[in-house]
């Protein structure tokens, strides 16, 4: 198994991490695997969706916020994160991919991103190879 250490920068926030999990997968050095993605946290997870176009992640962002705000609803957990919460279980915190042809299996436009919802903080990524 590896693990990433991703600092996030804001509350909410996507961060690409597609590099850092191919980089994983070249070391593994597998034609054909499964790649499993685990985000052990419950105000974080993990999403796949457009890399290329910036303006899809602030629309992705603004109607979460839209969606789950993050005040203006009584929420009964003390801690004031209820929305990341929400957000996190709304988004997953783990995705199976396949690796095919030693490369991870991605539609064109397609990135994985860490879905930060209650930073910034430092996270951990889990990811498991498995032939």
């Amino acid at each position: 198994m590896h693990v990433l250490t991703i600092r996030t920068n804001f509350r909410k926030e996507f961060k690409d991490i597609t590099g850092e999990i191919e980089a994983i997968v070249q070391k593994e050095n597998l034609a054909e695997a499964v790649l499993h993605i685990f985000v052990p946290h419950t105000t974080a997870g993990i999403t796949l969706n457009e890399g290329v176009d910036s303006s899809v992640l602030t629309d992705m962002e603004n109607f979460l916020s839209h969606l789950v705000p993050k005040s203006g609803f009584r929420y009964n957990h003390a801690e004031g994160n209820s929305d990341a919460h929400i957000l996190t279980t709304l988004v997953g915190s783990s995705l199976t991919l396949f690796i095919t042809n030693g490369k991870i299996l991605l539609g064109t436009w397609q990135k994985i991103f860490l879905a930060e919802f209650d930073g910034p903080r430092t996270r951990k990524v889990y990811i498991k190879v498995l032939s």
